[in-house]
């Protein structure tokens, strides 16, 4: 919904003092708790927060009678009414209904307010940006990198390490690799940083993984606030999804099945931190480890609280039975996910009404049916981790210096992450050449479409071997599944392949210039890359040794790889006209 009004100058000045108050609400919360000891006076803090509550309530009474239709304005803005109601109703009652001081509950009430409404206005932005239709790839890469620097920003507070000092490289590369959802650390997760860091990296992965625009639209339709069509249509391209209509229904279900299995997830790791002696903890650190784990898990992060990731866990039931289909479920996209959902709901629905009976007389609808992206997701995603188990079990068993830790669970758990999280059960820099050279070709292949995983896709890799077989077959068209692939999808694919081999051959070549003097192995070097533009986070164990040049070499590396090559490519030639004109054609010999 599109709200209009009289004066757009005055639209314009209220936008320009809304965003210096939220950003001084910001600074004040970050000089309040992300230091010892408040670096400005906490009475100045605190008389600068209500004044920004003072200009956010100004703002919505001169919105109010500036809007050209009121209907809509409280239509649109009405969860306002009861949040001010409730924030009127505590400063009110503050002596008498809480504990602690009236003056206590009343900065407590104010500062929830402000933060409410800071998140609601950035939300908000985000949804805007990328409906601008401008140039959203640009749009979509600038918001990553805001992210990012926010992030290293939050992860430099005293408050958020134990370090003596954070350096700038490392902390943009934390804040960088969490929000690409890669994995890869130099600063240990679980000692280096405390609780506030820890949770600054939860939420960058989670924000990062699902897309902070996704979290815009779902405060939007939260708050009862419908999607315009420009908005929806940003929101179909973010989610690859085929039809506008289903935009609502769809970021609804991301949120909702995002939830539901992060939360079953923490669930099913609580009682997995008691297996090993050696890590005692209280049940509120059993808590948070559970939903750190889930969520890094679910969105393919492998960030782990462990100096050892999970290899202190490989005998644990939970790594192989909830965090590995975690992974799975994360790396298959949303699109497959809802179709799956889909056909399964209308199969259960047509078997209680009694398909096959009488009942098929009450059915209209032709019954749902597994799409042809779900189809190559699934079959290829099997084909990957069971080719991907059975070859780093032969190549450990056959290796000059053999792993016996590398059995049939390790190698499965390890075929699952190696192509999308980064979790590992054992230590990668002892694997043999030929097992790191495996984990790299499933590392650049990747999880699947409209995912939180990286790599050249599932899909792109399916049709790059079909056309490499159609040409055996000598067939003029791409198939697959007896469905013939558009020429357009064919050429993005073959697209894709040759960006992300470049991006990959570009930065190994870099890293072995700037890491010349550490003597790092070449296929070191390249495993390291290969995670990075995979956002995958295995290492062989060189990346806290990495040069700062080399590290930020690795930080480009990961947020090209999680935007995508083929989305930096649109973005950067938005601008050129289609050729309205072809050249005549003539024969060449290949191959």
């Amino acid at each position: 919904m599109k709200i209009y009004y009289k004066h757009i100058l005055l639209e314009r000045i209220l936008i320009a003092i809304n965003a210096l108050a939220a950003i001084s609400v910001a600074a004040t919360f970050v000089m309040l708790y992300g230091f010892a000891q408040p670096v400005i006076s906490v009475t100045i803090l605190y008389i600068t927060q209500f004044i920004a509550l003072a200009i956010f309530i100004a703002e919505k009474v001169i919105r109010f009678f500036n809007s050209q239709s009121k209907r809509d304005f409280l239509k649109f803005n009405w969860f306002e009414i009861p949040l001010f109601l409730l924030l009127f109703l505590a400063v009110l009652g503050s002596g008498r209904w809480f504990a602690g001081g009236s003056s206590v509950a009343i900065l407590i009430t104010v500062d929830a307010y402000l933060i409410l409404q800071v998140i609601s206005k950035l939300c908000r932005t985000m949804v805007a940006i990328a409906a601008t239709g401008k140039n959203p790839p640009r749009a979509l890469a600038a918001v990553f990198v805001v992210l990012i620097w926010v992030g290293s920003g939050l992860l430099m507070l005293p408050r958020s390490h134990n370090l003596p000092r954070m350096d700038l490289t490392d902390a943009v590369f934390t804040a960088a690799s969490a929000t690409c959802v890669t994995g890869l650390i130099v600063k240990d997760t679980g000692t280096d940083f405390t609780l506030m860091g820890q949770v600054t990296i939860l939420s960058l992965i989670q924000l990062g993984g699902l897309g902070i625009v996704i979290f815009g639209a779902v405060t939007a339709l939260l708050l009862g606030q419908a999607l315009s069509v420009r908005e929806s249509a940003a929101m179909q391209d973010l989610l690859n999804a085929q039809t506008l209509s289903r935009i609502g229904r769809m970021i609804a279900f991301i949120f909702l099945f995002t939830l539901v299995i992060e939360s079953l997830g923490t669930v099913g790791l609580y009682s997995m931190w008691d297996d090993v002696p050696s890590e005692t903890m209280t049940p509120e650190g059993k808590w948070f480890c559970s939903i750190f784990h889930s969520v890094s898990a679910f969105c393919n992060a492998g960030f782990s609280l462990f100096q050892k990731n999970l290899t202190e866990y490989k005998s644990c039931v939970q790594v192989y039975v909830v965090i590995a289909p975690l992974i799975v479920l994360g790396g298959l996209g949303f699109g497959v996910l809802y179709n799956l959902l889909s056909v399964l709901r209308d199969r259960l629905i047509r078997l209680v009404r009694g398909y096959g009976g009488s009942g098929r007389l009450f059915f209209t609808a032709p019954p749902a049916r597994l799409h042809l992206q779900t189809k190559i997701v699934l079959f290829v995603s099997a084909l990957l981790i069971l080719v991907g188990t059975a070859a780093l079990m032969l190549f450990e068993y056959y290796s000059p210096n053999p792993n016996h830790d590398a059995g049939f669970p390790t190698a499965l758990f390890q075929s699952v992450s190696g192509r999308t999280a980064g979790f590992n059960t054992i230590d990668i820099a002892s694997l043999s050449e030929a097992s790191k050279f495996i984990l790299i070709l499933l590392m650049c292949i990747g999880g699947s479409p409209g995912s939180t995983a990286g790599g050249i896709k599932t899909v792109t890799f399916a049709v790059v071997v079909m056309i490499v077989w159609a040409s055996f077959r000598k067939r003029r068209n791409v198939e697959i599944f007896g469905r013939s692939i558009r020429l357009l999808v064919v050429g993005r694919a073959t697209t894709v392949l040759l960006l992300f081999s470049a991006m990959l051959l570009l930065s190994t070549f870099t890293l072995v210039i700037t890491e010349r003097h550490n003597g790092f192995a070449f296929l070191d070097i390249l495993f390291e890359t290969a995670s990075a533009l995979g956002t995958v986070g295995l290492s062989a164990g060189i990346t806290p040794s990495l040069t700062t040049a080399g590290k930020w070499v690795i930080i480009i590396t990961m947020l090209v790889g999680r935007l995508g090559p083929l989305t930096l490519l649109a973005g950067l030639t938005r601008e050129i006209k289609p050729a309205v004109f072809e050249y005549p054609s003539e024969p060449v010999i290949v191959g």
